[in-house]
């Protein structure tokens, strides 16, 4: 992480895309029309920009554990809509070198789509240019569930576990990398609903009421400039 004062962009950007259902409602559209526009056409776009400004790491998070609550065809439109943006990541991700990598629960993906996650993960593995995280089926509190069994699976003693072990493995169970400097939620909603609680603490928070569908790579640089000009003290 930087020292202080950044000039420097961020090394990982994490995207809460809020405001897909709105944009599509408030033009008399299908939802689901809303989630093809900002998944199937923006996202890509959001992170080839994300990419270009040198980033190292991005992080996408596409559904909540809580998501599951939506209505049984929305959630299914979701898994088809999502099965479609991965398959159009793997061929640009192969030529610029970046390794995709899933966070959160597989054990609940439709198999179809749990398959395609795998196959994007096995096809890029090695790129190392960059790092783009898919959050899927990913809750904050479920990631720390889950690092605390995989704990005492491991046997490892209460007088052994500090803020580092716990850090470890919250990350070997997500795959991911660096915790994020800079986290984006659109759609005006100012608040993080869950995401990453125990790795968020000094992240940078942009929000703004721009919808997903209608960001653009323009708005992901000012996100980015927002952040060069932060003094960054890390409790200094």
């Amino acid at each position: 992480m930087y020292s202080k004062t950044s000039s420097m962009p961020p090394r990982h950007i994490a995207i809460i895309p809020d405001g897909n259902r709105r944009w599509a409602r408030n033009r008399g559209l299908p939802v689901e029309e809303g989630h093809k526009k900002g998944f199937i056409e923006v996202a890509p776009l959001l992170f080839e920009a994300i990419w270009n400004q040198g980033i190292e790491e991005g992080t996408l998070w596409m559904f909540s554990t809580e998501n599951w609550q939506r209505s049984e065809q929305e959630v299914k439109n979701l898994m088809e809509i999502f099965g479609a943006f991965i398959e159009k990541l793997i061929s640009p991700a192969l030529e610029i070198g970046v390794r995709l990598r899933h966070l959160g629960r597989k054990d609940r993906i439709p198999i179809v789509l749990r398959s395609l996650i795998e196959e994007a993960e096995h096809r890029t593995r090695g790129k190392e240019r960059h790092l783009f995280n898919l959050a899927l089926d990913y809750g904050g509190k479920d990631e720390i569930v889950r690092a605390v069994r995989q704990l005492v699976g491991d046997s490892v003693k209460p007088e052994e576990i500090d803020e580092n072990r716990l850090a470890q493995y919250l990350r070997n169970s997500e795959s991911s990398g660096d915790d994020p400097d800079l986290i984006v939620r659109t759609s005006g909603e100012y608040r993080l609903s869950g995401f990453m609680p125990l790795r968020s603490g000094y992240s940078e928070l942009y929000f703004t009421d721009t919808l997903f569908p209608d960001m653009n790579g323009a708005a992901i640089e000012r996100a980015i400039e927002w952040f060069q000009n932060r003094d960054r003290r890390f409790g200094k």
